[in-house]
């Protein structure tokens, strides 16, 4: 019986391979919520609908971008990559049902909060 590895999913970067310093997965999670942020921004423009604000809002976007912040945590964490994907996956279902959606300004606090609930699942012994 043949199990599934992070590197046969293409999560990681195989053992023989020379690796970056950061799995595969962290990078297409930043360019997944980088795109939505784009799409949702571009969508709200067009329809002038005013964005519902929330605790998870900031008063201006953080400097840190995705990508670093993502990197950030998973460096100091040392949680697993498949935690920063049920992380998305409750990001995702949050904000499905709030009707909600990702935004400069609420991207790195939903962020972290999907993290921690995810690593607690995922990760805690």
């Amino acid at each position: 019986m043949s199990f599934l590895h992070n590197s046969s999913l293409g999560l990681v970067d195989s053992p023989g391979k020379k690796s970056s310093s950061s799995p595969r997965v962290l990078s297409i999670l930043s360019s997944v919520l980088e795109r939505s942020i784009q799409k949702n921004e571009s969508s709200s423009k067009a329809s002038k609908k005013k964005e519902v604000v929330t605790i998870f809002h900031c008063l201006q976007a953080p400097s840190l971008s995705i990508r670093q912040y993502i990197e950030r945590i998973f460096k100091y964490s040392r949680c697993s990559p498949s935690c920063f994907v049920v992380a998305y996956i409750y990001l995702d279902r949050f904000l499905q049902q709030i009707n909600g959606c990702l935004t400069r300004l609420n991207v790195h606090r939903l962020l972290i909060t999907s993290f921690l609930v995810a690593a607690k699942f995922v990760d805690d012994e």
